[in-house]
């Protein structure tokens, strides 16, 4: 729906036309101007709403070998959903969610503490991953059709390696402040602060 909205807004501010009068007040001719405003495809990036995330302060990696537990400990301590879980290598090896713990082991009735990570995460060649230089829009929607929250950012050299990780709430909170700056420029172009 924010998306819906988001382009109906662009799609009408992406031609304005102006008059330009004289001192007098006479009209010395309409031209129009072309402004593009920000879209989530342009100036709403990946890597944006990366900096901006609580993933990008904290270790977002833990341990396959881990307990399930340590990893609730991490989502509790840091207030997140999800982590990367990685092999002895340091590699990717899949993603430990609140999900997995919830599905995975309390409602089969294990314990966090006995259950390892690798035991219930997915396994990386079943994670879905976005790159640098891939849209929010690109994000939104494999998150949409996976009906996931969280989404590893990897290397466009197909290594894998992993160089960032966010979350739905990244990408929505981006998505605002290219909105509010969208109609922030409509609103200097219909009152005359064009800058």
């Amino acid at each position: 729906m924010i998306r819906n909205i988001f382009h109906s807004v662009q799609r009408q501010s992406n031609n304005i036309r102006t008059t330009t009068f004289t001192r007098t007040g006479t009209r010395t001719g309409t031209h129009t101007r072309t402004r593009q405003f920000g879209t989530t495809e342009q100036s709403g990036s990946i890597m944006n709403a990366w900096e901006k995330s609580c993933y990008h302060e904290m270790d977002y990696t833990i341990s396959e070998e881990a307990s399930v537990f340590e990893a609730v400990e991490k989502f509790s301590g840091y207030d997140v959903g999800a982590l990367i879980a990685v092999d002895t290598d340091g590699k990717m090896a899949g993603v430990i969610s609140e999900r997995d713990y919830i599905k995975k082991v309390s409602l089969l009735g294990k314990t966090s503490k006995e259950t390892k990570i690798k035991e219930i995460f997915t396994q990386d060649a079943n994670v879905v991953t976005v790159t640098p230089s891939d849209s929010i829009d690109v994000a939104m929607d494999k998150m949409m059709a996976k009906s996931i929250r969280h989404l590893p950012i990897v290397k466009e050299d197909g290594s894998g390696e992993v160089v960032g990780f966010v979350s739905i709430k990244d990408l929505i909170k981006e998505v605002v402040v290219d909105k509010e700056d969208t109609l922030r420029a409509l609103s200097d172009s219909v009152f005359g602060k064009d800058g």
